[in-house]
């Protein structure tokens, strides 16, 4: 299989490490969009060989979030022909199965053509070494229905993706058929120590613009970022076992799409998670 990932990037240094460490036995290309990154993370970048560098544009001079879902809703087209599936992610999500090439071989055989997957927002008291394989050395996670994303998709089937902000949800439009059951995990690393995830949601939040700070989008109080972190440490699991699969809470958005449809039944499906307060 060729499978092509598209990423934005913007001073992840210390987690592209952990980004190759996971993806490169599956991955054929990398397609990064850099945000004008200060530290190393261009040099890391450039010496990979799987990896075409691009500028991150935005569209919206006025939106960080709305421009990057310009960009995750167009990017991937250059895919098709070329690719069996893509996978437009963030530096720090880790989509994980045990076995994750067969798994898409048996779901490209079965002719799905979405692959969504349950979040996860993983934690951590610090940040593991760099080496680490972090499904192996970070495990503990609590479920959260909005990191539950699109995940890897058919370029050939899939003629829009429609995602929402942040990518928390989409409405794909083509042939679009989802797994008759969810096996993919999205383990999402961003709360990696909370002084470390605290620097960097305040550097983050300097690129943010007046239509990102009207609607809130990715603003997170210290205050903010203690209760949601308290509150998920409560709920943590070892996203190794079954019951990351079978204990997991809440609705899918996907659900309308797990049998075969046409493009008109699929196309105007809402979603009704437009503009979450407090995305990340």
């Amino acid at each position: 299989m060729k499978i092509h990932l598209y990423a934005l990037c913007w001073n992840d240094a210390d987690m592209l490490p952990f980004f190759f460490n996971h993806y490169d036995p599956l991955i054929s290309k990398y397609f990064i969009f850099d945000d004008g990154s200060t530290d190393e993370s261009l040099k890391i970048l450039q010496r990979h060989p799987k990896v075409e560098v691009q500028s991150f544009v935005r569209s919206d001079p006025d939106s960080f979030c709305l421009s990057e879902r310009s960009i995750s809703d167009e990017c991937w087209k250059r895919s098709r022909g070329h690719a069996d599936w893509v996978l437009v992610i963030d530096i720090d999500e880790h989509a994980f199965h045990p076995d994750l090439p067969a798994l898409l071989r048996r779901y490209q055989a079965d002719g799905v053509s979405i692959v969504p997957a349950l979040g996860y927002q993983m934690i951590s008291e610090e940040l593991p070494r760099s080496d680490a394989r972090l499904y192996e050395t970070c495990i503990q996670g609590a479920p959260w229905e909005l990191y539950s994303k699109l995940t890897f998709f058919d370029p050939a089937s899939i003629s829009e993706t429609n995602y929402e902000i942040g990518r928390h949800g989409a409405n794909p439009t083509g042939r679009v058929m989802a797994p008759a059951r969810d096996e993919l995990l999205l383990l999402h690393y961003k709360f990696l120590g909370f002084e470390r995830t605290h620097a960097r949601l305040q550097q983050r939040h300097s690129g943010l613009r007046s239509k990102d700070i009207k609607n809130r989008w990715g603003c997170w109080s210290e205050e903010e970022l203690w209760h949601i972190w308290s509150e998920l440490a409560e709920k943590l699991i070892d996203i190794r076992t079954g019951a990351a699969i079978t204990g997991y809470p809440g609705s899918r958005w996907w659900d309308p799409f797990r049998s075969p449809a046409t493009a008109a039944e699929t196309a105007n499906i809402p979603t009704g998670r437009e503009g979450s307060v407090g995305e990340i």
